[in-house]
Formats: C-alpha cells, sequence, structure tokens
C-alpha cells in the first residue's frame, strides 16, 4: 500500500483530497500547526503530525523529512501556496529518498507565483488569454488608471493583503505605508470570478477543464456557491495557457467575468483549488487524475452533461471528550 502525506489539513480541499485517496486505498499521514483534534480532517486519516509552520523553514522541513522517512512517504500532497514555493526549493532531498513532490515543475512555479511576472507571460505568450494591465508599484510614479485600482501581494494567496483603493487620499496613504517592491497594482474589473479547474499531464500531453463561477463566496474567495458550465472557448484558451506554463498535475485559473462578456485572468492557483470538490461533483475526479499525472498513468477525459448549481454547508464534528485546552488569545 502506498503511503501519501497530506500538508496543511485544514485546507478547504483536504477533505475531497482524503475521500478520493481513500476510495483509492491509499494509506494516508497528514500534518498540521494545530493539534489534531482541533481539525476534524486531521482526525480522519492514518496518521497525524503537528508540526511548525512553513515560515519556520528549517524546522518545518526537518519535520516534514522525519515524516517521508518515519512513514515511508511515497507522494507528498501540499496544500497551500507557501508550502509549494519552499518545497519546490528543496526538491533535491525528496528526490534522492523516492518521494514524489505532487508539484509542478520550479519553473512553471517561478513564473504562476509571481502575479507580475505571469500576466506578462501570458500577455507574450496565450493571445486567446486577455490579461490585466499589472505593475510595480515601485515603478508607479503617476496612477494611469482611474480609481478604483486594486494593489495586492505580487506572491499572496486568498486575497491576503488585497487593497481596494477608491479615491486619491487612500492611495497617498497606502503608498506611504506599504512595502513597494512587495506589491502590483492593476485597474479595477467588475464581474464574477470564473474558475477552471485543470488538470494536465504531459507525456502524452492531455488537459482537462471544468469550469464554475462563483455565486457565494467567502471574503477571502472560498467558493459557497457555484454553478458548473462549459465555455467551449475559455476551455480551449485555458488548456493552451496550461501547455504554455508546463503545468502538471490539478491547477486552477481564476478569471473575471467582466460586464463586456470578456474573461480576465486574474491568477493561477498551482494546488487544488477550495472549490476542488465542486469540478469532483460536476463528474470529474481532480485529485484521482491528480496523482495519475504523477504516476505515468493515462488522466480521464471529462464529458459535460448539464449545467449545475452545487452548494456546500459547514458541518460540526466532536474531536474529543474529557479534555483540557489551555488558555491562549484566538488563533485566526
Amino acid at each position: 500500500m502506498e503511503t501519501i502525506l497530506i500538508t496543511s489539513t485544514g485546507s478547504v480541499a483536504t477533505d475531497i483530497t482524503i475521500k478520493s485517496m481513500k476510495r483509492m486505498g491509499y494509506r494516508i499521514i497528514g500534518c498540521n500547526i494545530y493539534a489534531k483534534e482541533w481539525v476534524v480532517e486531521s482526525c480522519e486519516m492514518d496518521g497525524f503530525y503537528q508540526i511548525p509552520p512553513v515560515t519556520k523553514d528549517l524546522e518545518y522541513l526537518e519535520a516534514i523529512k522525519r515524516i517521508c522517512i518515519t512513514e515511508n512517504i511515497n507522494y507528498v500532497f501540499p496544500m497551500i501556496d507557501y508550502e509549494i514555493d519552499f518545497l519546490s526549493k528543496n526538491r533535491e532531498w525528496f528526490k534522492e529518498h523516492n518521494v514524489i513532490l505532487c508539484i509542478s515543475p520550479k519553473e512553471s512555479l517561478d513564473i504562476i507565483r509571481n502575479k507580475k511576472v505571469l500576466q506578462d507571460f501570458v500577455k507574450e505568450n496565450c493571445p486567446l488569454t486577455n490579461t490585466i494591465p499589472t505593475k510595480l508599484l515601485k515603478d508607479i510614479e503617476i496612477l494611469e488608471w482611474d480609481f478604483p485600482v486594486v494593489c495586492k501581494p505580487y506572491s499572496g494567496r486568498s486575497s491576503q493583503g488585497l487593497k481596494y483603493i477608491y479615491n486619491q487620499q487612500e492611495w497617498d496613504d497606502f503608498v506611504k505605508n506599504v512595502d513597494k517592491n512587495s506589491y502590483i497594482v492593476e485597474p479595477f474589473i467588475d464581474g464574477p470570478i470564473v474558475v477552471v479547474e485543470v488538470v494536465r499531464q504531459p507525456k502524452p500531453n492531455k488537459v482537462v477543464a471544468v469550469t464554475r463561477r462563483e455565486i457565494i463566496s467567502t471574503p477571502h474567495g472560498c467558493s459557497i456557491t457555484v454553478v458548473v458550465y462549459q465555455d467551449k472557448e475559455l476551455e480551449r484558451a485555458t488548456k493552451i495557457l496550461a501547455e504554455k506554463l508546463n503545468v502538471i498535475g490539478d491547477v486552477n485559473f481564476e478569471y473575471i467575468l467582466a460586464p463586456n462578456g470578456k474573461y480576465y485572468l486574474v491568477e493561477c492557483n498551482p494546488r487544488f483549488s477550495a472549490g476542488c470538490e465542486f469540478a469532483c461533483m460536476a463528474g470529474y475526479d481532480c485529485v484521482e487524475n491528480h496523482i495519475k499525472c504523477f504516476k505515468g498513468k493515462m488522466i480521464e477525459d471529462f464529458h459535460f452533461k448539464h449545467n449545475m448549481i452545487i452548494s456546500r454547508k459547514y458541518e460540526e464534528y466532536i474531536t474529543a471528550v474529557d479534555c483540557d485546552v489551555p488558555y491562549f488569545n484566538t488563533i485566526k
């Protein structure tokens, strides 16, 4: 039986990842910065480890290495962007120990994880995809767009650090108080978010795309209700984009659907999206096909049947009884 390590077990996509991997017969080990009993998904695995956060890079890496050796890990599924960034820089150890990091190549991630570089790459290489004009804050002397404008860290995630600037006073205050080297600025485009979940295998080259539009989402971009539909033109453009970027496995591309009917690329997330299960419920198991990409197996086709609205709910679980929890400030 092969063993998979799932990191950051509290991420939204963990539940469907566990379901798919258990159905396929894998042994599942998880890790998280929180105690096992604090995260439901951590209690549903074959083994669990509480580890330091990825910001403590050396301690985090040593913890991951120990888990891989102790549990005879075959595959690692990093579930959040910062872990992907860090583990991508430490690929050699995993290769030496026959542990497969199920992420895209470093060259691909270097483009994807820098929003300015990504927009420039797409503009040059993917004419079917509409890009959003993007500038580094440090390069702006005079703002050329009307308010509002969008400011965000070039390597951010989950809308962290995202700012909407509505007037000159807000702009002046923002520029004075932020690290200009870490932010990009874009014109504001109104419209709902559309996500194209993609699974790509390079040999033989095959790309599958599933499209959904957000109807309700949290302030941090986690979809609550979506409509799954088909847009062949968008999916064709996204497949070309995935090929040009040379992504491997499951990634997702976010677009804004503007009032003029055009899709504008916002970003690419090189991992399971928070709404990965929506694609699975629509008929395509992204998790199963993701691991096939790293095992050299042919991924399945997606046969679109009909539009559907899919909504999620929260559910409560008792994870421990007769236990003591020390006093602490609320963990956010």
